[in-house]
C-alpha cells in the first residue's frame, strides 16, 4: 500500500472513532445515519484513486477504526450491491431515490432470495403481472439484509411463466406500500448487527416507473448486481482483519509463556506470519476487482473474476480466523476481551452472494467443462 493510500484508510479509521463515538448501544439505524453521514454512501471522491477503489479503501478504514463487521457488511453490500449496479445501469427509478440514499435517510435492501433458494433465480416464484398500466406483485423474499428496517427494496419478480432468460425483471419497491408486511429480525448468529427477514407482498401495486429497465432484463441486472457483490462484498472483512491481525501481535509481543514472549515461539510466528499473508491476498483480489470496475469494465466481463475473488477471500478469512482463534486461546471466546474470534461470521462467508461450491461450477464452465448445477 503506498503511503497516500495508507494516509487516506488511517483518515477513514479516524472518522469511524469520531462518527460512533458513544454509539456503541445505538440501534442499526442511528449507527448507519452515523457513518453516511461521513460520505461514505455517495462514494468517495477525493481519495488518490478511482471512486470504486477509494470507497472500498474507506470502507476499510471504518473497520480498522472500530465499526463492527456487521456494520461494514451492510455498508459493502448497499454501496456495491445496490447503488453502484442501479447507478451504471443508468436507471430513472434509481435517480429517484440516491439522493436519500446516498445521504443515509433511505435504507435499501437487494430482495432475490426465496426461502425455496436464491441460487437458481430463474425458479422464483415471487411474479409481477401486468395491471392497469404498471404491475401487481406477489410473493415472499426471504433472508434479506436489512428487510425489517428498509425503506426501499431492489426485488426480482417473474413477468414471464416461461423458464427463460428474460422471464425475470427487477422493481424498484417502497416498502411503506400497500400490501408489504416484513418479518421481525431473523435470531441469526452471524454479522447480528444487521438485520434479516423476510418481505411478503400481497396484490402490491407497482407503477411503470418502478420497472428498473425493461421489462425482462432482470436476469441480466442480476448478473450484474453478483459481478459488483462477488468482486467487492468481501471488503467489509478487511479492515476488522487488520485490527484482529494488529491486536494478535500486539499480544504475542507481550503475553509471556515459559519464560519468554508468545512471539518468540516459531509456531506463533508462523501463523501471525500465515495472518499476514492471507489478509495480502485477499486485499489485493479485492482492490485489484475494484480497480477493474473503475476503469470501466463491464460489470457481466468480470463475473467469472469475482466469483473466484469471493471464493479466495472468504476461504481466507475463514483460515484467517481459524488462526487468531488459536492463537488467542480461550481469550478468543469470550466478549471484550479484544481478541474474540467470530468462526461463526467467517464461515458464512462462503455462502453470501452464492455458496462457494455453486461458484465453483461457474468458474469451470468458463473453463469450457460441460458441468451442470
Amino acid at each position: 500500500m503506498n503511503t497516500g493510500a495508507t494516509d487516506f484508510t488511517a483518515r477513514w479509521a479516524g472518522i469511524a472513532s469520531s462518527a460512533l463515538a458513544g454509539l456503541s448501544t445505538a440501534d442499526f439505524r442511528t449507527r448507519w445515519k452515523a457513518l453516511a453521514d461521513s460520505g461514505v454512501l455517495a462514494g468517495v471522491r477525493d481519495g488518490p484513486r478511482g471512486v470504486v477503489t477509494d470507497t472500498l479503501a474507506a470502507i476499510e478504514g471504518l473497520g480498522i477504526g472500530g465499526t463492527s463487521p456487521g456494520l461494514c457488511y451492510a455498508l459493502t453490500s448497499q454501496h456495491f450491491g445496490v447503488q453502484s449496479p442501479l447507478r451504471a445501469a443508468g436507471s430513472a427509478a434509481w435517480a429517484a431515490l440516491s439522493e436519500g440514499v446516498e445521504r443515509g435517510d433511505t435504507l435499501m435492501c437487494h430482495a432475490l432470495t426465496e426461502e425455496g433458494g436464491g441460487s437458481d433465480p430463474l425458479s422464483m416464484a415471487t411474479r409481477a403481472e401486468p395491471a392497469n398500466g404498471g404491475w401487481v406483485l406477489t410473493g415472499r423474499k426471504a433472508f434479506v439484509t436489512a428487510a425489517p428496517i428498509a425503506d426501499h427494496a431492489l426485488v426480482f419478480a417473474r413477468t414471464d411463466v416461461e423458464r427463460t432468460p428474460f422471464a425475470l425483471s427487477a422493481f424498484l419497491v417502497d416498502l411503506s406500500s400497500a400490501g408489504v408486511s416484513r418479518s421481525e429480525p431473523f435470531p441469526k448468529k452471524a454479522l447480528t448487527d444487521v438485520p434479516m427477514g423476510a418481505i411478503d407482498f400481497d396484490s402490491v401495486r407497482l407503477g411503470p416507473e418502478q420497472l428498473v429497465g425493461r421489462e425482462g432484463a432482470g436476469l441480466a441486472l442480476l448478473t450484474t448486481t453478483t459481478s459488483w457483490e462477488r468482486g467487492l462484498l468481501l471488503g467489509y472483512a478487511l479492515g476488522p482483519m487488520r485490527l484482529v491481525l494488529d491486536r494478535t501481535v500486539e499480544w504475542a509481543r507481550r503475553r509471556k509463556q515459559f519464560g519468554r514472549p508468545m512471539g518468540a515461539s516459531h509456531l506463533v510466528a508462523g501463523r501471525l506470519a500465515d495472518m499476514a499473508t492471507l489478509l495480502h491476498r485477499s486485499r489485493t483480489l479485492i482492490f485489484a476487482m475494484a480497480q477493474r470496475f473503475d476503469s470501466g469494465e463491464p460489470a457481466r466481463r468480470l463475473a467469472s473474476e469475482a466469483a473466484m475473488t469471493k471464493v479466495s477471500v472468504s476461504e481466507d478469512l475463514l483460515s484467517f480466523t481459524q488462526h487468531a482463534a488459536a492463537l488467542g486461546g480461550v481469550r478468543s471466546f469470550v466478549s471484550d476481551t479484544g481478541l474474540t474470534a467470530d468462526l461463526t461470521d467467517a464461515m458464512a462467508a462462503a455462502v453470501y452472494a452464492g455458496p462457494n461450491d455453486l461458484l465453483r461450477v461457474s468458474v469451470a464452465r468458463e473453463l469450457g467443462l460441460p458441468v451442470e448445477n
